[in-house]
């Protein structure tokens, strides 16, 4: 592809245009894929209610009738709902079951035009769909803008866009689903083997996921051997040991650091504002992306020379 053409398709207008679509896919991503993993999980535990073998070999006797009841009713419930994936059903409004016209989902537009209101209930519609769609298109264009007219720049778009879905579905639900994080992570692993990432080598890599995963791991036993609880989930682990694998082991201090800065304030104003109460478990993985986005934007050399490593 000539150069002209190459740098206009990566221009930073052109690359948020793109986030602006990809950003209003990310909002049916965040409403409907930890509903879908909870129908699997929830199907999980119909088989194993019915599975008299594993009762068996766990509690060395025999399942009761009642479980086996249990598992056909459950299963019956769940046979019952209406199917549901991430294109399918079309989308609706929740307070009327109005069906979305594609003139009314057009990222931004739409919502501004519909007054932030369901056309035919008048129901609010949430602000946070054009703000993903707007934060999705800014992350975009400043992807475009620091990494260049590279084909590379949609792969860290697509790193980034992953992050903000995943960062928003452990905010609302505390999980950070494997769907997500794994294939963050060997995405970041192969990129890296091709030579697609700049300044990142496979070695580097590979210990960029040794030292993420790792070094939260070894966090998360020392305070639970400490305290008894459990300071994070393992979905952390995961996830910084994917950034590890976009970005290489250097940086996984600096996501640490900045995303602990970042939750720090983050939660600081939440307890001024009154919406952090005594006890209230704040999830981590925001902060971890937001840390791992600090570090693609801004550079990694800068924030070495920040903390005295470089």
């Amino acid at each position: 592809m000539p150069d002209a053409a190459l740098e206009l398709l990566l221009s930073p207008w052109l690359l948020a245009l793109l986030g602006l679509v990809i950003g209003s896919f990310l909002n049916v991503v965040v409403h409907r894929l930890p509903v879908m993993l909870e129908r699997q999980w929830w199907a999980d535990v119909v088989s194993q209610l019915r599975d008299r073998d594993s009762f068996r070999r766990t509690f060395s006797a025999e399942a009761p009738d009642g479980l086996g009841h249990a598992g056909a009713a459950l299963r019956k419930t769940l046979k019952a709902l209406r199917p549901l994936s991430l294109l399918a059903p079309g989308s609706r409004c929740p307070a009327c079951g109005h069906r979305i016209r594609w003139h009314e989902n057009i990222p931004l537009l739409s919502w501004f035009r519909l007054k932030g209101r369901c056309s035919a209930c008048g129901a609010p519609i949430s602000k946070r769909y054009p703000l993903v769609e707007a934060g999705t298109a800014m992350l975009f264009g400043a992807i475009a803008w620091r990494i260049g007219p590279q084909p590379v720049a949609l792969l860290y778009c697509a790193m980034a866009a992953t992050l903000l879905a995943a960062s928003l579905i452990d905010w609302d639900t505390t999980l950070l689903p494997d769907v997500m994080t794994l294939p963050l992570l060997w995405v970041g692993l192969v990129a890296a083997s091709e030579g697609w990432l700049p300044g990142v080598s496979l070695k580097t890599s590979l210990w960029g996921v040794v030292v993420g995963y790792g070094s939260l791991w070894s966090v998360y036993w020392v305070f639970k051997l400490a305290t008894g609880k459990e300071g994070m989930g393992f979905g952390d682990f995961k996830l910084l040991g994917a950034l590890g694998a976009w970005l290489g082991w250097q940086a996984v201090l600096p996501i640490v650091l900045m995303s602990s800065l970042l939750g720090a304030v983050v939660g600081v104003a939440m307890k001024a504002g009154g919406k952090l109460r005594s006890g209230r478990f704040v999830p981590f993985g925001p902060f971890l992306a937001g840390g791992g986005l600090v570090v693609l934007l801004v550079g990694l050399e800068p924030l070495l020379e920040l903390i005295g490593w470089a």
